[in-house]
């Protein structure tokens, strides 16, 4: 999965290679640049002729990491090898006849091979992977043993059709860093023992040197049979990328404003690839072919995606990647595009969500067709499909309260439209149902209608990095102009009732990460001195707040520049709770970290 964080100059590029994309082959065995000693091993006919999906089969959140040097099946996964075996029979269903690995472990690979060769009827060929860690070279020189032992296996060798060293390793933003100088090394090696055609798979920015990519593929070019390229045009719409392409489409009345995201989606996704023939043309490997080694589109908007992550919008992005790969067949365009991914992954926390099956191997909308209903995951009509909201900037008129969550309706209020909460990170570091009359709601506020409220739930072990956890509400609009708030008078106010340890911290938030505008307007609420009457005593208190104080506190959010501060003509979450543990000074593992607080009754006011 990838990052790509690098501006370029897309439409004079589009304009600029459309010439060149005319005479752009791929294929055959033909002489490279002078300074190569090889020549390009022809591309098998089963890449480019084959339904491709990568995969992986954890189905747990405590994945081993790549690196790690055992191949000792983890003890989270005792069912390994039977899941191996049930996911590659549904993949075979519906008709996946090339996967692509991301390692050449003996818990997984090897696994793999061993169940397709008992399982010829099912003739699906795998694009093998070693994987490479940086700084442990013990542990990389072993898996290219693994690997070039599998690729060689005479049970295994008409099933491996290509084999791929690294995975996104020389791209700037890479979380496994190694030099291009290292990297043809392993590439050199692997290539002079195995028969297959060689590549090794990283960002289109990587392959196209685009401006700000340090590493040139100069060295590595001269090494692959094959260029196996990553494109995620969703991630170049999450922070800290660049937009490099207008995903809100604002221009199209809604709701074909769906459509047109995903179309302007796949032509940033064929201005990447055009990017990355143009540079090897330049370079002289106008013969060498371009494989999408990893595209995709998430299902769920677990890293903020909201209005573009959704089972349809997977769906609307996946018919149009095999439209434009049958077209490639006869035109210029990418030898194969292996699609990200077969199932979810849980492990990847906020990077999860991409699977053609949910963890629970239920088929999500873009594959129902090819599968029983049984097994199908949740049924969405094609209207179903999200998109950008229209922008707020009208404010909330002359209405003297903002209601973000209440019981009942209150004269003069405006009402916040479809809030929801969400947790930070994923699986989500807190969690928020709406209670009903019950024991923990026996002491509410007095409230006309019936009573009801948020309880929520701290969930700070499922995070990645144990820091604390978060929750905000957010409305359907992108911003709300509550500018008219900030009066001497203007209040945040909610109602709170809970036992959770120590401080907390309630606010607001505003901006937007991608603009790099976004604010964290938070306040730390401490119950020993009780900041604002709020108490952790188990009962409930009503909490105000001036806004003027919640603006004097806030801050750049994560990553942003000194500039962005807050901007109530943009409040994107009307209401954050959080408990960030190096605002509030605790341990991840303090007693009582998972308490439940309630709340009710969330409205500004002026």
């Amino acid at each position: 999965m990838s990052l790509a964080c690098v501006k370029t100059l897309r439409a004079a590029l589009a304009a600029a290679f459309a010439c060149l994309l005319v005479a752009c082959g791929g294929g055959g065995t033909v002489p490279l640049p002078a300074e190569s000693a090889v020549k390009l091993r022809a591309l098998p006919a089963d890449i480019s002729d084959r339904k491709a999906v990568s995969y992986a089969p954890y189905r747990t959140i405590e994945y081993y990491s790549p690196g790690v040097p055992t191949n000792n099946p983890p003890v989270n996964e005792p069912n390994l090898t039977a899941h191996i075996a049930e996911d590659l029979a549904l993949l075979n269903q519906g008709g996946f006849r090339l996967i692509r690995l991301f390692d050449s472990s003996d818990r997984v690979a090897k696994v793999v091979l061993q169940t397709l060769a008992a399982h010829p009827e099912w003739d699906i060929k795998v694009m093998l992977g070693i994987y490479i860690q940086s700084g442990q070279e013990a542990f990389s020189q072993a898996e290219i043993a693994r690997g070039v032992a599998l690729a060689k296996d005479p049970q295994f060798k008409n099933i491996v059709v290509a084999v791929s060293v690294g995975n996104e390793t020389m791209v700037s933003w890479s979380f496994n860093k190694i030099t291009p100088v290292v990297m043809a090394g392993h590439l050199k090696s692997v290539r002079d023992q195995i028969t297959q055609p060689v590549t090794t798979d990283d960002n289109w920015a990587f392959f196209a040197k685009a401006p700000g990519e340090p590493n040139d593929p100069k060295g590595i070019l001269a090494t692959i049979d094959f260029v196996s390229m990553h494109t995620y045009p969703l991630l170049d719409t999450v922070p800290p990328s660049v937009a490099r392409w207008d995903w809100k489409q604002l221009a199209t009345e809604a709701p074909q404003r769906a459509a047109a995201m995903m179309d302007a989606a796949l032509a940033a996704s064929k201005l990447d690839y055009a990017d990355v023939r143009a540079h090897l043309d330049s370079q002289g490997y106008t013969g060498m072919p371009i494989v999408i080694g990893e595209t995709g589109w998430k299902a769920l908007p677990l890293k903020g995606e909201l209005s573009r992550a959704h089972p349809v919008n997977q769906k609307m992005m996946y018919a149009r990647l095999m439209q434009w790969a049958a077209e490639s067949k006869t035109a210029p365009g990418p030898k194969s595009i292996i699609y990200f991914a077969s199932f979810d992954e849980p492990w990847k926390t906020s990077d999860n969500g991409w699977g053609l099956f949910t963890v629970e191997r239920k088929a999500r909308s873009v594959i129902q067709s090819l599968y029983p209903q049984a097994i199908w995951d949740t049924v969405y009509a094609d209207i179903d499909a999200l998109y950008a909201p229209d922008e707020s900037s009208g404010g909330v008129g002359s209405a003297s309260r903002y209601t973000v969550y209440a019981d009942a309706v209150t004269a003069g209020e405006f009402l916040a439209p479809g809030i929801q909460a969400f947790g930070w990170d994923s699986p989500a570091l807190a969690y928020a149902g709406e209670a009903n009359p019950s024991a923990a709601w026996a002491g509410d506020v007095p409230l006309s209608g019936t009573p009801k409220g948020l309880d929520i739930g701290p969930v700070p072990e499922a995070g990645p990095y144990n820091y604390g956890w978060g929750l905000f509400l957010i409305p359907t609009t992108t911003y709300t102009d509550l500018s008219s708030f900030n009066v001497p008078s203007g209040r945040l106010n909610f109602s709170i009732k809970t036992t959770y340890p120590g401080k907390i911290e309630v606010g607001f938030f505003t901006g937007n990460a991608g603009d790099k505008t976004a604010s964290d307007v938070y306040l730390v609420l401490d119950p020993a001195v009780q900041t604002h009457g709020y108490r952790n005593d188990g009962d409930w208190h009503v909490i105000s707040i001036p806004i003027s104080e919640l603006i004097a506190a806030g801050r750049p959010a994560y990553d942003m520049p000194a500039s962005a501060l807050p901007d109530l003509t943009k409040v994107a979450q009307p209401f954050v709770i959080a408990d960030r543990y190096d605002k509030t000074g605790k341990t991840p593992n303090f007693a009582g970290k998972n308490t439940l607080i309630f709340i009710d009754s969330i409205y500004w006011s002026k």
